[in-house]
């Protein structure tokens, strides 16, 4: 029986722009899918930003079909009001992929940045690079959607892992 790839979708949560990445990962070939930008109007209401966000997510989840998806953990900066709206969007991006059954695991910034380029304190510049050396037909516009993808890439190298931490965890 032959094995049969991995859909992720990769999530990069902002509430001016969330990126989106999707891959497909057979063992540790990884292939590029596609990849975007959700950009809410921010002259919007709060609730309607965030309501845009879920539609747009939707539509991604719908056009893809992943089979799990991966969302990066917010870092708190010093303004509490931004953490708590950045907080909310992530609450969405999260939310979104749970409610048609699509498991979603969490990744630090840290984790990611030495996955997918190997320190931990890399620059945007240097994983837009790597991105392109790993998903060579990788067609990002914004850093938001390169993030992603790099998220999606971290979960495929650390996707057993975090499965056995969700079933310890529900025991």
């Amino acid at each position: 029986m032959a094995a049969t790839a991995i859909r992720i979708l990769g999530l990069d949560p902002g509430l001016r722009r969330t990126g989106w990445g999707v891959i497909d990962t057979l063992g540790t070939r990884l292939t590029f899918v596609a990849c975007g930008t959700v950009k809410p109007p921010e002259d919007a209401a709060l609730a309607v930003r965030l309501a845009f966000l879920h539609a747009e997510l939707a539509k991604v989840l719908r056009t893809h079909a992943p089979d799990e998806a991966a969302v990066e953990e917010t870092f708190v900066n010093m303004n509490p009001a931004s953490t708590l709206k950045l907080g909310q969007a992530r609450g969405v991006v999260m939310l979104t992929p749970a409610m048609v059954g699509v498991p979603v695991s969490e990744y630090a910034a840290l984790l990611v940045k030495k996955t997918v380029v190997g320190a931990g304190r890399a620059e945007k510049g240097q994983i837009r690079m790597m991105m392109k050396v790993l998903l060579p037909q990788a067609d990002f516009e914004t850093d938001d959607a390169a993030d992603a993808l790099a998220v999606a890439v971290t979960h495929a190298q650390h996707r057993g892992m975090a499965a056995l931490k969700a079933r310890v965890a529900a025991q």
